[in-house]
């Protein structure tokens, strides 16, 4: 099985020359101050080369190297973006059917002087709270207590913003026992049609169905170095070649980073993440979904609802190619170039 590779410290593999460098100046930093060397040339020697080192590494990042990003244990998750995002957040509890689903908050907030709704998948900051919160896994009552949040702030007008960071939709027996999928499937319905602005970001991960549960918007944005995808690497090297560790070669193969899909269309931007990703200055990083998020809502505003609800359903009608059997598929048939079409339902 295919593994994120990191050091006692949080690093990753293809970062370890960069860390030892960074380790290196820090000691030296601290040998200066108690010692009182005089070694401020050879200090500015070995940032310049620390500064290099990082741009060389971070601006050849494969895709299997952003997917280890992604899942950074020092990566920021949700609740450290709302903490330095939000002037003011509430939150909400419960689905009313079973109970409180801790993978998902929920619940108002202000945020630029603006009151919104916010849904956001929070995977855990520790290994206790990742246990805790299913690791961003949520099961189907997080999704009808997201529903709900969604739509008491659509009744009053408020805007929706929702932070993806999940690998998938929890798949154990309770939850499907309890409808996961029907849960998911009345969220896409739901949001397709709420009366509201709706931002999407992706944070980390977004991962099939579970990431969709709160994620048909106006607007997805993704963090430089997240990914999004209907199955993990991992899963889908086991489909293809029955075996996980060719997850890299997958990664390759899949299209999974913000750069394929905004150039696939399936997504509407791209957060620039501070040099080195969102872990090594969380608190710019947050800032600048911040910034994003408010300048989307205010293009946003200009649009009359009727016509942002118009929108929203054309943009996921347009994505990937259908035929429907009996119909012909000469439009399908066209956008192939001439490349044989199945009568059959097909889509890619």
């Amino acid at each position: 099985m295919a593994k994120d590779a990191g050091g006692p410290g949080g690093w990753l593999d293809f970062e370890k020359p960069l860390i030892e460098l960074e380790r290196r100046i820090s000691d030296l930093q601290a040998l200066s101050e108690s010692e009182g060397y005089e070694i401020r040339e050879d200090l500015a020697d070995l940032e310049k080369r620390a500064a290099k080192m990082r741009r060389e590494i971070y601006s050849k990042l494969t895709p299997w190297q952003r997917v280890q990003l992604a899942r950074h244990p020092k990566r920021p998750c949700a609740l450290n973006y709302i903490e330095e995002m939000a002037d003011g957040f509430i939150e909400l509890h419960g689905d009313r059917l079973f109970r409180d689903d801790p993978a998902i908050v929920s619940g108002l907030m202000t945020m630029g002087g603006r009151q919104m709704s916010l849904v956001a998948q929070q995977k855990g900051r520790d290994t206790k709270e990742s246990i805790r919160r299913n690791f961003g896994m949520a099961h189907p009552e997080g999704y009808r207590k997201a529903l709900r949040i969604m739509q008491l702030g659509a009744k009053f007008g408020r805007p929706l913003v929702t932070l993806i960071d999940t690998m998938g939709a929890f798949p154990g027996l309770g939850a499907e026992e309890r409808g996961q999928a029907g849960a998911i499937a009345k969220n896409l319905f739901e949001m397709a049609h709420l009366p509201c602005p709706i931002v999407s970001v992706v944070l980390g991960e977004g991962g099939s169905g579970g990431a969709l549960g709160i994620g048909v918007s106006d607007v997805i944005l993704m963090l430089e170095n997240a990914v999004y995808s209907v199955i993990t690497p991992e899963g889908c090297a086991a489909i293809l070649w029955a075996d996980q560790s060719k997850a890299e070669r997958a990664a390759e193969a899949m299209r999974i980073t913000a750069q394929d899909l905004l150039d696939l269309g399936v997504i509407d931007g791209i957060i620039p993440e501070p040099l080195g990703g969102a872990h090594r200055a969380p608190r710019d990083a947050a800032h600048r979904v911040r910034d994003a998020v408010l300048s989307n809502l205010a293009r946003l505003d200009r649009i009359p609802v009727n016509e942002l609800l118009g929108r929203r359903v054309e943009k996921y009608w347009a994505m990937g190619i259908y035929d429907e059997a009996g119909t012909g598929g000469e439009t399908m048939r066209e956008s192939l170039d001439g490349e044989e079409a199945s009568s059959d339902v097909e889509i890619c």
